[in-house]
């Protein structure tokens, strides 16, 4: 299928904790001088579940997600509808990122980085109390509590991405934009974060959207999953996807190809 074709809209329907708001992307385009990075990319995203975005190097994954984040400039629009008053509102988005840099033996604790991004108080300053009680209670959320007095640079990858969750969610967010969040994580780890992720969607009246090239995972925690290749090739259910002619196109020989993502 060609990506100049228009696309039919993908609709995604959660099975979580909602279905009172939805996520419309009508026909994002991204363009970089000649070159389409995205073309008409249409998503129908309702909260309460789990969307998993997969695709070849260069399919436009990371270009989807900065579009969203309003980090690059894009056609079409995003709106984000309240389905029980019928009326657009505001869109608030958490984002975990693949990764942070930090520069070794950063002095910056666990608390410090939570406290710089919820509070205009200087950390270095004053440590108010109730302020570590909300930061704690949001830690606590991911497993994370006793981690706040911890130096961000001695926490391991999954440790690190817990923290970054719990930052994502403070408050929770109607979307929440996860980039390959669990790269270079151990399994444990990786299985303590996507369990914490289904507890979120169950709980909370939210969206995931989740860029992963973890197959074994996609298909144990995904609600839905959308094949991108620069446009939407593919949508549905994991098993629908993964068995699809456009899955074993995009990656030429199918699931062997996964690894190579």
């Amino acid at each position: 299928m060609s990506v100049n074709e228009k696309q039919p809209e993908a609709r995604i329907h959660g099975r979580g904790a909602c279905g009172l708001h939805c996520i419309k992307m009508k026909d994002i385009t991204v363009r970089d001088g000649d070159t389409v990075m995205l073309e008409h990319v249409n998503l129908h995203i309702h909260c309460g579940g789990l969307t998993v975005i997969i695709g070849r190097n260069g399919a436009g994954k990371s270009t989807l997600i900065k579009a969203i984040l309003g980090e690059i400039p894009h056609e079409g629009s995003i709106e984000f509808t309240d389905l029980k008053n019928r009326k657009a509102v505001n869109l608030r988005i958490g984002y975990v990122p693949q990764n942070l840099n930090l520069e070794k033996n950063t002095p910056a604790s666990v608390y410090d980085l939570f406290a710089s991004y919820i509070s205009n108080i200087p950390v270095f300053l004053v440590h108010p109390k109730k302020l570590k009680e909300k930061i704690r209670r949001h830690l606590a959320l991911f497993a994370a509590q006793d981690l706040m007095e911890r130096q961000v640079c001695d926490l391991s990858g999954g440790e690190l991405q817990r923290v970054l969750l719990s930052i994502a969610c403070t408050p929770i967010p109607n979307l929440l934009l996860l980039d390959e969040p669990v790269s270079g994580i151990d399994k444990n780890g990786m299985e303590l974060f996507y369990h914490n992720i289904d507890e979120l969607k169950k709980h909370y009246d939210l969206a995931i959207i989740l860029v992963s090239h973890d197959l074994e995972f996609v298909e144990r925690y995904a609600d839905e999953v959308i094949l991108l290749d620069k446009t939407v090739i593919r949508a549905g259910k994991p098993q629908e996807v993964l068995n699809s002619p456009e899955f074993a196109r995009a990656f030429t020989s199918g699931r062997r190809a996964w690894g190579e993502l």
